[in-house]
């Protein structure tokens, strides 16, 4: 009898062996690879560049915003609060596995040179920088300054439509650098190409996550009768939005404009009506896109990727109808001029100012 049971028990292991071996041999393997996301501490809820990044992933796995089923096994992302957090989590990253590395804006890019050639087989992306020069790093930038010509184009039109005298106009920017001063010179150039004299004021908030230094600028400007203000600074650049919801729900004919993402519904403050007169649009869900699919395809390679106006990784919204349709129709034709090499727009202070194309005395640095 001992026997008998101790038979069926062994027929019982060896059988439920086989069946679990062969459920596993069938089960279907998903072979799309992996990515983990590091950002600055914004984080993907700064609801312009990081958010993003985030959608472009989110869309290569066909998930969305609300059903993030694939997070935690296929992507996730890291936010480091502080940039002695960079080096550590780059590392602990590449330690795991992942089969691409992504991290957003330039101040990640000492960061990333030195960890990248610690991990030579590892694959990384990085946004907003072409200089870490790494065989296992690709890199994206963007045409910003040709978007943001763009958008100060619109707001100098909105002006004229709004029959402002004198209009004056408002910059604020994170941290000063390359890039950011790609966004400050086109939008200059935009508003000077209908408004030749108009008034222009700039502000650096040396942070990305202060929206309270941004409202409290934005308030003294629109006091002080700046018409629309400009932000290209991250999460700071909320406050500024929330400041213009705030005095156009008083009345007052102030405007904001978005960048990055769409930040239309961000400026809604009633029903159909947004602070957010357009937004410059910086395509960066592209950028994260292109690099998991390289990766797919088995063509990632080290190099520098522009997504500029021609590639569709910058545009302008048109979803706020105060805009105007005339108005809009005016910025489409100045954006095929771009295109068409039609209309310059400088990439640098240097540059713009050798040109006459904008004042001196700004805060933007080409370095």
């Amino acid at each position: 009898m001992k026997k008998l049971i101790a038979g069926l028990l062994c027929a019982l292991v060896a059988f439920t062996a086989f069946a679990g071996g062969k459920t596993d041999s069938t089960a279907a393997k998903d072979t799309r690879p992996t990515i983990r996301l590091i950002t600055d501490a914004t984080g993907i809820d700064d609801k312009s560049f990081n958010a993003a990044a985030w959608r472009g992933i989110l869309a290569f796995y066909g998930d969305t915003w609300d059903n993030q089923k694939g997070r935690g096994k296929l992507y996730d992302v890291v936010t480091c609060q502080t940039q002695d957090k960079y080096i550590p989590n780059l590392k602990q990253a590449s330690d795991e596995g992942y089969d691409l590395i992504c991290v957003t804006g330039f101040t990640f890019a000492d960061a990333l040179g030195e960890v990248a050639k610690l991990y030579p087989n590892q694959k990384y992306m990085i946004v907003d920088v072409d200089w870490v020069s790494s065989p296992n790093v690709m890199e994206f930038t963007f045409s910003e300054h040709q978007g943001s010509y763009l958008v100060g184009v619109a707001a100098a039109l909105k002006s004229v439509s709004d029959k402002v005298a004198n209009p004056k106009f408002g910059f604020i920017g994170g941290v000063p650098g390359a890039v950011i001063t790609k966004f400050e010179v086109g939008y200059i150039m935009g508003i000077k190409s209908v408004l030749p004299n108009a008034e222009i004021v700039d502000y650096y908030a040396n942070d990305w996550g202060k929206p309270e230094l941004a409202k409290a600028q934005a308030k003294n400007w629109y006091d002080s009768g700046v018409y629309c203000i400009y932000s290209a600074a991250g999460g700071t650049g909320n406050g500024t939005i929330a400041q213009a919801k705030e005095y156009r729900s008083q009345g007052k004919n102030v405007w904001a404009i978005g960048v990055d993402s769409d930040q239309y519904e961000e400026g809604l403050y009633a029903d159909g009506k947004s602070a957010v007169l357009t937004s410059m649009l910086k395509r960066v869900e592209t950028s994260t896109q292109y690099a998991l699919n390289a990766v797919k395809d088995g063509s990632f390679a080290s190099k520098v990727v522009v997504l500029d106006m021609a590639a569709d990784g910058i545009g302008f919204s048109e979803r706020n109808a105060e805009l105007g349709a005339d108005n809009i129709k005016k910025i489409n034709a100045v954006k095929q001029d771009i295109m068409a090499g039609k209309v310059k727009v400088y990439a640098t202070y240097k540059e713009a100012l050798a040109a006459g194309a904008v004042p001196a005395g700004l805060g933007a640095k080409d370095n």
